[in-house]
């Protein structure tokens, strides 16, 4: 005997009937399934499908009801579509019902969360402690199924080994695909390793939370005409009809119990060589998650000629569990190998290896040769495999080092991770002395000044994953040493007869009034004017380099992240310099994806330059490389590099800027002498 079951459907077509036969027992002994959704059309192929689908597949579908909890809802699923976090209403209930939303899962409800773009968040946030997903940036068009007997994975076709096949190009299948887990059962994943996962699912109470990066909903356009090819939409049919029945064994209790899938040990970043001067250096290095990853380590650092030094280190969970080794009392221009090793290591650890060599002695002739780069790729590159062969001893971030572009830490911290294991940028950092600033792309997103409402989280992360000398400054104005909370970035070092100033024109900006002019926002701030006036006025380096991510003038577009927009406090840098007669100023600046040269002729009482260095990745921007009547040279290449000479065993003492491609090519260069930098009686 059987009887008939009548589910509701509701969504932007008008409420229709589907009678399917069932056994009268189960009728009686199950009710309908109903299904919660909050859905929006595909912000770039305007595609749709969540309802749609899971009306298919049998199911009674009503749109969430963003003004009640989750427990309030009277379904069994609650599923939110693709793309649902790039908007405000999806951020809003899931902040707001994040108790709710776990006390549904307690119940016996299952939660489906579906591909959220990491622009607003990578983690899952409502996700109770016990459970945890984040998603990080890369995108795939291959599924493989890691637990073929699930419920979930079973029915669906197999295609040489992979699911999902024969889908439209318009859309990747897996979108900011999940890239750690946290007591979750993989059940497909964009690789066959098992990582990266883009279906996870996780146990609480008699329910389920399901995450995925699948784009399988999207399907239909606004009319419901299929958007995919009709064995696309079989495939994403499959899935949701074993998606109902997975929620009904949920709901019965018959569901398999999930048995989580160890998340594999992340690689290690670095180690990268940070500050050196003449006689210190922070070694940094973040070790992994595997078991030698925590607790103590020992750096040893070994002169080719001497008594070898050996400084403790301790893994700092607060600081995304990474270290910095600080050792003193080295020897000036002197090379140094060095090994990092944990007290507790697994058989057959390789201790992580690297070499620098310290500044030369203040004072004494020297020759240094510091490169400088802006606007860097995420992916292998040998631009940075040029930069180690040129023979520089040591290397500037100049800021888009990486592109971070969001506010999230797990993103940003991601991203950072992501861009120092690039095999050939993990050979340079691991082999020199390595400084970074940032700028837009790092500080936040395009064109960021210091209104930027989650520059905390993004300077969380680049302390984390730098070893500066300082970053910033506390809220006494005082530098500070340690990677804790603070204001700003800004540093400086010296190199031999170089001095660097680092300066941060990104958090103070447009903050507070200008210390140089009230009516007008800030760039840098009264605390960090203060820094830098002292700390120029007071350099004994030959030369001196003011360097920031962003350029000196105005970039002649309809942006305003530039000094163009804070020349009132451009000219009063400029004008210290001239009053207190400080010699060897020059500028270095990034940012436009072109590079330059200007002379904006006798500034400060000589000459002063302005080096623009970018881009190190291959995306160029023609448009700004504007006309300027102190322009003296330019190039719209990509894959550039800066390498800077300051050499003072020479007379006269020279200064040599040369822009340099990642193939050797030489695209200008400019050679100044101490003289004409200002240096009285210089020759």
């Amino acid at each position: 005997m059987t009887t008939r079951r009548t589910f509701l459907v509701s969504g932007a077509a008008a409420a229709t009937a589907l009678t399917v036969a069932e056994p009268a027992a189960a009728a009686a002994e199950c009710p309908p399934l109903r299904a919660a959704v909050l859905e929006f059309l595909d912000p770039w192929t305007r595609a749709t499908g969540l309802a749609e689908l899971l009306r298919r597949a049998g199911v009674a579908v009503v749109p969430l009801d963003l003004a009640a909890p989750a427990t309030a809802q009277q379904v069994d699923l609650i599923a939110f579509g693709t793309f649902t976090n790039n908007d405000s209403r999806y951020l809003d209930y899931v902040a707001a019902q994040k108790e709710s939303l776990r006390e549904f899962a307690a119940a016996g409800g299952v939660v489906l969360d579906l591909a959220q773009s990491d622009q607003f968040g990578a983690d899952t946030a409502y996700l109770p402690d016990t459970l945890g997903v984040t998603r990080a940036d890369p995108d795939h068009d291959t599924v493989y199924p890691t637990d073929a007997t699930h419920p979930l994975v079973r029915g669906l076709r197999v295609d040489q080994g992979r699911v999902f096949t024969g889908r439209s190009t318009a859309m990747r299948v897996s979108w900011e695909t999940l890239t750690a887990w946290k007591s979750m059962r993989v059940l497909l994943a964009c690789a066959t390793t098992g990582h990266p996962p883009c279906l996870v699912e996780g146990a609480y109470g008699r329910g389920r939370f399901l995450v995925s990066s699948l784009s399988v909903d999207k399907c239909f356009d606004a009319a419901g005409a299929p958007v995919q090819p009709q064995v696309a939409v079989d495939d994403s049919a499959a899935f949701f009809t074993a998606l109902a029945g997975y929620v009904d064994a949920v709901r019965a209790g018959t569901a398999p119990d999930v048995v989580a899938t160890p998340m594999p040990p992340q690689p290690p970043a670095g180690p990268l060589v940070g500050h050196v001067d003449a006689g210190s250096a922070r070694i940094w290095a973040r070790p992994g998650l595997d078991p030698t990853a925590h607790g103590a380590w020992t750096c040893t650092l070994r002169p080719r000629q001497g008594v070898e030094k050996v400084v403790r280190a301790q893994v700092s969970t607060a600081n995304d569990n990474t270290l910095v080794a600080d050792a003193r009392n080295l020897l000036p221009g002197t090379h140094y190998d060095f090994t990092l090793t944990p007290d507790t290591a697994a058989a057959g650890f390789a201790p992580l290896t690297g070499s620098f060599t310290t500044a030369p002695a203040p004072g004494r002739p020297a020759r240094v040769v510091v490169g400088m780069g802006s606007c860097a790729p995420s992916t292998p590159n040998t631009v940075w495999t040029r930069i180690v062969d040129e023979g520089c001893d040591s290397f500037v971030l100049l800021g888009d080092t990486p592109y971070v572009d969001s506010g999230d830490l797990s993103v940003a911290r991601a991203k950072h991770r992501q861009f120092l294991v690039q095999p050939e940028l993990a050979r340079l950092i691991r082999s020199m002395p390595v400084w970074g600033t940032w700028d837009d792309h790092d500080f936040g997103l395009n064109g960021n000044h210091g209104d930027f409402p989650a520059k905390r989280n993004t300077r969380t992360a680049f302390v984390d994953y730098r070893a500066n000398a300082t970053f910033g400054h506390n809220p006494a104005g005082e530098q500070l040493t340690a990677r804790t909370d603070g204001q700003g970035i800004y540093t400086s070092f010296r190199r031999g007869p170089l001095e660097v100033f680092l300066i941060d024109p990104r958090w103070f900006s447009t903050t507070e009034p200008s210390w140089a002019d009230p009516t007008k926002p800030t760039c840098i701030g009264a605390a960090q004017w203060e820094w830098l006036k002292d700390r120029l006025t007071r350099s004994t380096a030959t030369f001196k380099a003011l360097a920031t991510g962003m350029i000196w003038d105005d970039k002649q577009n309809s942006e305003s992240d530039d000094w163009g927009t804070y020349a009132h406090e451009r000219e009063a840098i400029f004008d210290h310099v001239a009053a207190e007669r400080i010699p060897g100023v020059f500028l270095i600046g990034g940012d436009i994806h072109v590079s330059r040269a200007l002379n904006y002729g006798p500034r400060v009482g000589y000459d002063l330059w302005q080096f623009i260095v970018s881009p190190l990745h291959d995306r160029t921007i023609p448009s700004l490389n504007v006309p300027h009547p102190n322009l003296v040279h330019s190039a719209v290449e990509p894959h550039v590099f800066l390498k800077l000479v300051a050499d003072t065993t020479v007379s006269p003492a020279t200064l040599t800027a040369t822009w340099i491609t990642r193939d050797g090519r030489r695209l200008f260069e400019v050679r100044r002498t101490a003289a004409q930098m200002g240096h009285p009686g210089a020759c």
